[in-house]
């Protein structure tokens, strides 16, 4: 048996979540790539370009960037400096601040981790400072930083009402999300705007098209005849590489990726490269649970290549819990319960599809057609002791594989039998896939399809009124006799139609800031009132709609979706007091109460209390 140890496969391995991976700093990089003469990991910048043509213009304005840890900040400054014709030499050295004269003659001074400055450096903000307010400025700054650095900063400097102006400026740009503000010289980048999803496949294609792979031509677990005894780094390899446009892997995972973003979870590069190192690489049997190639031959030797699953090491499932709960990608695809949730039809396929002739069709389409992470001779074995039941530990090892098995068929099942198959009842979220393609991208490219918008209508007056309403063309805003927060709200106070009808509707739609929201609008005369819409209250509120207890699924979604209610009964006030209902010099005091009737339908009584002064 050949075996070839692989510089390559090293380096990548260092990517991975083990204990100490200093090629997780950009700093780091540099030494071993020279060291081990591997050509680097490049993954193409999303402005860098657009910084550096800035820098060589006549004009240059200031930048900041900032992003969380691992956004590529530090790349980015350096990409630049080089370009700029910046020793390497001087960028490696100790010092925190350094120059460079720009084409246009400015100095550009480079701050490449605004925390790591001392005290006594701080004064250098003071130019800063001065480089933002004057255009004419011959001193220029590129400034990396994260956020909350940034904002804590200026705490520490002495302030006059110049450095307050730039303060307040930074601050806007943060907050408001967006680039330059008109009177400033300054342009501020937030990396952790570009999104995971858009970054994922090109990662892929950047570590599956390394010349570093050349290692493995010689390696005779490349392609052994014995489909079990081939390497499983080369297998994860051949199935992450597939058909760009249809392998599943990419898809699933990229859509993945979508939905924690649209639910306000950014991943930054360092833990996109964690993750392909780890799909690639991972098993809970190697050192740090991350493959080398020594080890490759003892796993294969040992009959235990099922557990480098591509699959599983998705979710990080041959880490430790401890370990996996510790990093942030898989901490937060864990969220999806991926494996832990499950469907009749998948665990039926997956246990009796051998020998039900319903489900035969399924299981060698599924299970049988992949030997190696599928069908392989554990899970046959687990299977078998299972269904007989004559297991030794009390059903564990097959209760494991299964798990593994419903992670694999996450992502291998087609897109044509997704929804046959029930494929978003594999995760927490069972109308995420709903909400991506029909909610998210529709908004995007026009409008939402009404049965969901009606859905979302009926859920929302459940949560509304506490009753188990069933109208779905209307929102009914209901009280407690106030304006309070009750459960169970039977005072009606206005139906809002749904459809748009004489100015009023409610619709899901995508706002003037790129944010997905539901909007209601009570007349042409007010202001539309407006909730975000992510994954976990979409999911919150067609749970409802299908007769989940709102207050018992999600107490915060919940009581988020009550202060929405309370927001629209304030508009609703401010409409009456436009179209002239509000009075308070009355004789007579009705109000209408609501009830449910037979089929589930909210009809609304009068009920007039009448007195004298």
């Amino acid at each position: 048996m050949t075996m070839i140890e692989s510089s390559w496969i090293s380096f990548l391995r260092q990517y991975g979540p083990i204990p100490r991976n200093d090629n997780m700093y950009d700093e780091s990089i540099h030494r071993t790539l020279k060291r081990k003469n591997i050509v680097p990991i490049i993954v193409e910048s999303v402005y860098l370009e657009e910084l550096i043509e800035n820098f060589r213009s006549s004009k240059p304005k200031s930048v900041i960037l900032t992003g969380t840890a691992g956004d590529g900040k530090t790349f980015n400054c350096r990409e630049i400096w080089i370009s700029l014709n910046g020793s390497l030499q001087i960028w490696q050295n100790d010092n925190k601040i350094k120059e460079l004269i720009l084409p246009n003659g400015a100095k550009l001074f480079v701050i490449k981790d605004l925390s790591e400055l001392k005290d006594e450096e701080r004064g250098i903000l003071k130019d800063f400072v001065d480089s933002v307010l004057n255009p004419y400025a011959r001193n220029v700054f590129l400034i990396a930083a994260n956020d909350g650095q940034l904002i804590e900063t200026w705490k520490n400097i002495d302030t006059d009402t110049h450095t307050e102006s730039v303060k307040l400026c930074v601050e806007g740009l943060l907050v408001n999300e967006i680039r330059e503000k008109d009177g400033f010289n300054l342009r501020l980048y937030n990396l952790s705007q570009i999104s995971s999803a858009r970054l994922f496949p090109q990662i892929v294609d950047v570590v599956l098209n390394h010349p570093g792979w050349n290692d493995c031509n010689n390696c005779s677990l490349k392609e052994n005849d014995q489909i079990e005894k081939r390497c499983p780094i080369w297998e994860n390899r051949k199935r992450l590489e597939g058909n760009k446009d249809q392998n599943l892997i990419r898809s699933r995972v990229t859509d993945l990726l979508e939905l924690c973003e649209l639910n306000g979870v950014h991943l930054p590069i360092r833990q996109l490269l964690l993750l392909v190192s780890n799909m690639l690489l991972g098993h809970p049997d190697a050192r740090d649970r991350i493959m080398s190639c020594s080890e490759v031959v003892k796993i294969v030797e040992s009959d235990r290549t099922s557990l480098a699953s591509i699959y599983r090491n998705i979710l990080g499932e041959n880490l430790t819990e401890r370990r996996r709960e510790s990093t942030d990608v898989f901490s937060t695809l864990g969220r999806f319960g991926i494996g832990y949730e499950t469907s009749n039809a998948i665990d039926n396929i997956l246990i009796f599809g051998q020998d039900d002739p319903d489900l035969n069709v399924y299981y060698n389409d599924l299970v049988l057609n992949d030997t190696y992470y599928g069908a392989d001779q554990a899970f046959r074995a687990n299977q078998k002791e299972y269904l007989e039941g004559v297991m030794t530990d009390s059903g564990n090892s097959f209760l494991d594989s299964l798990r593994s098995q419903r992670q694999r068929l996450f992502f291998v099942i087609s897109r044509e039998k997704e929804e046959e198959l029930k494929l978003w009842k594999l995760t927490t979220f069972h109308y995420a896939g709903e909400f991506l393609t029909d909610v998210y991208k529709a908004a995007q490219s026009g409008r939402v399809a009404s049965h969901i918008t009606f859905r979302i209508a009926q859920g929302l007056n459940r949560i509304f009124t506490g009753l188990l309403a069933k109208n779905n063309d209307e929102l009914i805003l209901a009280t407690s006799g106030s304006h309070s927060q009750a459960k169970v709200s039977r005072i009606y106070e206005e139906s809002i139609s749904v459809p748009k009808k004489r100015g009023e509707s409610m619709q899901l739609k995508v706002n003037d800031h790129g944010k997905l929201v539901i909007e209601v609008r009570l007349s042409s005369s007010v202001e539309a009132v407006e909730l975000p819409l992510q994954l976990v209250r979409f999911e919150f509120i067609s749970r409802v709609a299908e007769g989940a207890l709102p207050g018992s699924f999600s107490r915060e979604c919940y009581e988020d979706i009550l202060g929405f209610k309370s927001r629209l009964l304030k508009q609703l006030e401010i409409r009456r007091k436009i179209d002239g209902e509000d009075t308070d010099d009355v004789k007579d005091l009705s109000f209408r109460i609501i009830r449910l009737n037979q089929d589930g339908i909210i009809n609304d009584k009068t009920v007039e209390v009448n007195y004298n002064a």
